[in-house]
């Protein structure tokens, strides 16, 4: 039962959608993603990512139909009045939700999938100036933290998180969380996300690599200077002449000999 309705979901997810239908969708998954949002005025009024991605769908239908130029204007529009600039090229799935939105750039030829999350400052961006395949694939439930930049033809999996800050270079595999500079798979959550709704927004849950490394090296400092407190343990000799200290043993220093110098 729950593989047909599995089969189910999925061939509904790749039927073609109409223009507002797609519009309907950006516009609704934003409940399930922002507990600050309270009316679909209110997202449709204050929420810039929003615009962006309404505004995108506009300039992508355009570009497709070889309106290359008309679609780059709008494109530019949309910029101005969202500070997000995502190339009408771009290739972006069902319900993206760019969360406050400021300073987000999307190259040409990304492609993204399903319900993925994008924070403010995030660069989906190139690292050639050959035409061809240059900027970075996003599997579907993709959350990538603010700051974030994926750079390259790269493809992050289903189910990735990407923290904070983090650069990331390298394909990821699903079910993974990156963080640091350059982006290391830190956790590998199985093959099941968290949230029975598919989406994954605990991202303050991240762990911290350089962290933990500070406090192993603390413990071990303390380590050894506990040690170092510790009176030497050395073996009694058989010679040694019975006394209070019985196994600590602290060998007397004999003073040197002088030696008188006749004149």
């Amino acid at each position: 039962m729950v593989m047909v309705m599995s089969d189910k979901v999925k061939s509904r997810e790749k039927t073609p959608q109409s223009f507002l239908a797609q519009w309907h969708e950006d516009v609704y998954c934003v409940f399930g993603r922002d507990p600050a949002a309270h009316s679909v005025w209110e997202i449709l009024l204050t929420y810039s990512g929003v615009h962006a991605v309404l505004m995108h769908r506009i300039s992508h239908r355009l570009w497709k139909m070889d309106w290359k130029l008309t679609a780059r204007i709008l494109a530019a529009f949309a910029k101005m009045f969202t500070n997000v600039e995502i190339h009408p090229g771009a290739t972006i799935g069902r319900r993206l939700f760019i969360d406050h939105a400021l300073g987000v750039v999307i190259g040409e030829t990304t492609e993204i999938g399903n319900d993925v999350t994008l924070y403010h400052g995030v660069t989906l961006g190139g690292t050639t100036w050959n035409k061809e395949k240059r900027h970075p694939t996003l599997g579907n439930n993709v959350l990538v933290g603010s700051g974030a930049k994926i750079l390259g033809a790269i493809t992050l999996g289903n189910n990735v998180r990407v923290g904070a800050n983090s650069v990331v270079v390298k394909d990821v595999p699903p079910c993974c969380t990156v963080v640091g500079i350059p982006g290391r798979v830190i956790q590998t959550k199985g093959a099941q996300i968290q949230n029975r709704h598919g989406i994954d927004l605990d991202h303050h849950l991240i762990p911290d690599p350089v962290g933990k490394a500070i406090a192993c090296l603390i413990e071990r400092i303390d380590e050894l200077e506990a040690r170092q407190t510790e009176p030497a343990k050395i073996a009694v000799d058989e010679n040694c002449d019975n006394c209070e200290a019985e196994s600590v043993c602290i060998p007397r220093k004999e003073s040197p000999v002088k030696l008188a110098v006749r004149g």
